[in-house]
Parts: C-alpha cells; structure tokens; sequence
C-alpha cells in the first residue's frame, strides 16, 4: 500500500502490526520529510530501510521495542550520528528515551544488548577475510608471473644454506665433485636444465663452478649463486670456488659486480678458448682442479 506515494510527506504508523521495516515498503517515499511510529509489537528494522528516504528530517518513535537481535545493532549509531534525521525516542510507560528489546531473557537496555552481544561484525569480518585472501591470490599469482623461477631458486639457495648451517662443523661425504652456476641462455654449453640443476643443490657439491658471461652478470639468479659460493668460501676458508669466464669480459663491466671483481683480483680462473684445438687443454686444467687429492 505505500508503493507510488512519491510525493508523500507526513507519514504516521499508529498500532500497525508490522514485524519488520524493510527497504520494500520504504523505496517509494522519496519526498517522506516525519514518519512516527507507534507499534506496539516486537520490530526489526532492517539497515536498508532508511537508505530510499532522502527528504526525512524527523523521525518520532514511541514505545519502541525491537527484537534482541544484532540485525538491530545498527539503528543506535545510526539514530545518534545521522546529522540530516532528528530521531526521538519515548517510552509512554517508562518515560525514559531509551531503546528496549525484548529476548528470550525479557526486556532489556537495546544499547548494553548490543554491546555484548554484537560488538563483532561478522559480516565486515568476512568481508576483511574474503579480501585478504583475493590480495594474498593476487600477489602470488603476480609474484609467479614475474619471478617464480627466482623464487624456486631461492628456495633451493636457502636450503643448501640451512643445511651448511647444520653440517658446517662435522665432516660429510659429497655427492658430487662440483655445482655448477651459470645462466639459462649458456645451456648449450652445458646442456642441463637449470632447475633440475640448481636441485642438485650447491652444498652437496665439494666445489663450485661458475660459468661467467655477460649473461650471467645479468641473471638475479645467478647473482644469488654467486653471493652463496662466496659466502660458503669464506665460511669453509678452502679452494672449493673456480671460475670460468665463457667469454671475454672488461675490467669495467666486472666493476659493478664486486664480490665477482674482487674474486678475480685474487683467484686464479679459466678462460674457455676460442680455438677448438684448444678445448682438450682447457678440460685438462679444469680436470686437474676438479680432481679429488689424495684420500678424498
């Protein structure tokens, strides 16, 4: 019955049984500006109630006695702190301009009701969460997108770390006479993928080989091998590090890579040759480094 009453204005309720007020009977009453109410039956009014009443500055309840139910919690805040609508309240019998509802423990204060009862809201909870965990799916689909190959290298790196840490100051046997590090774009040398590479882990290896090229300076991967073969160097305080540079690399280009320069200004490294009747040697001195001493 108040549907199409767009243009009413003065809107009394007096001894209606109506059970709830909800967004459906109110979304016609856009030009509504005072509604009373005067229902003397337990009442819930929903949240979307007020939103359609644009022009209400007066709102006058009497004998208001709401359902205890959190479906309520909002209407005290609202009622308090909404600046366009004056909201009175009265109780005929109490005189007090109090909110009661009535629960299965009778009637009781609607505001201490409220307090204990709906101080948490779920519904923003779930909201909170639902987001949280779209960002959290955001974020690592992201992180895959632009860096799962450097992560599941880290990953292995920290491993091998952690495992240093635990055999640092006992004696273990090596599964392997060397780790290989170099970059993805220099496989054909070696011909070996480099995940199933870098899973052979660095530390199961008695010593490390890094295969320089510019490449290699350029790989953040790569980059990680190298700070993780120094620090294992300076950890073991032994020969366990060669290198060997693929290609020619200036002074300057080796500059900005300062773990790399200093290395080079203290080791001995290989260069791999440009001539092919030179390979045999260059694999003779590798060899010759690589091969175990006596007793190993």
């Amino acid at each position: 019955m108040f549907h199409n009453l767009t243009r009413l204005e003065t809107l009394m309720l007096l001894g209606c049984r109506i059970d709830y007020l909800e967004k459906d009977l109110s979304k016609d009453l856009q030009s509504l500006r005072e509604l009373r109410l005067v229902i003397n039956n337990e009442l819930t009014i929903m949240e979307e109630f007020p939103e359609p009443l644009k022009s209400l500055k007066y709102l006058l309840i009497q004998d208001l006695l709401l359902q205890c139910s959190c479906n309520n919690a909002w209407f005290d805040n609202w009622a308090k702190r909404n600046r366009q609508v004056q909201v009175m309240f009265w109780d005929s019998t109490l005189g007090m301009k109090e909110i009661n509802c009535i629960g299965e423990h009778g009637t009781q204060n609607f505001l201490k009701y409220s307090q204990i009862h709906c101080s948490m809201d779920v519904g923003f909870i779930l909201f909170a969460s639902n987001t949280l965990g779209l960002l959290l799916f955001m974020l690592v689909v992201l992180l895959h997108h632009l860096a799962g190959q450097y992560l599941l290298a880290l990953f292995y790196i920290t491993r091998g770390w952690l495992e240093e840490a635990v055999f640092r100051n006992n004696k273990r046997r090596y599964r392997y006479d060397a780790f290989v590090s170099y970059s993805g774009k220099d496989e054909r040398w070696l011909g070996k993928d480099i995940v199933d590479n870098i899973t052979d882990c660095l530390y199961s290896s008695r010593r490390t080989v890094c295969l320089v090229s510019r490449d290699y300076l350029r790989s953040n991967w790569c980059s990680l091998e190298m700070k993780l073969a120094t620090d294992r160097l300076r950890v073991e305080q032994r020969d366990i590090l060669i290198l060997v540079f693929l290609e020619d690399i200036s002074p300057h280009q080796l500059s900005a890579h300062h773990r790399l320069a200093r290395l080079v200004k203290t080791r001995t490294y290989l260069d791999w040759p440009k001539e092919p009747e030179q390979y045999q040697d260059f694999w003779d001195r590798l060899w010759a480094t690589l091969a175990p001493k006596h007793g190993q």
